[in-house]
């Protein structure tokens, strides 16, 4: 997955300053960012603040390890079936 050049901190700074007042098309430029990509952090991040994407990435990691977590066991419970049915 390609990493984006801003951090979620700078993002949500970038869309303080929309919510200031300035416009989109400004900031766009002024931070070299298409205005597709302004509006989908905007649709992403809207309304957040800095402590809020901090607890969004420790609960994204935290999915990410579940999900690991699950995946091994259902490859190890698949891989006892397998052996017990070859047993009997």
């Amino acid at each position: 997955m390609k990493r984006s050049r801003f951090s979620k901190e700078q993002i949500i700074g970038i869309l303080k300053k929309h919510q200031a007042g300035l416009g989109a098309k400004e900031l766009c430029r002024k931070h070299g960012v298409s205005d597709a990509t302004f509006y989908k952090w905007r649709s992403k991040y809207g309304g957040m603040e800095v402590s809020d994407a901090k607890k969004l990435k420790a609960l994204e990691a935290e999915n990410a390890k579940l999900k690991k977590l699950l995946a091994e066991q259902m490859i190890d419970v698949s891989t006892l079936k397998e052996m017990l049915g070859k047993n009997f």
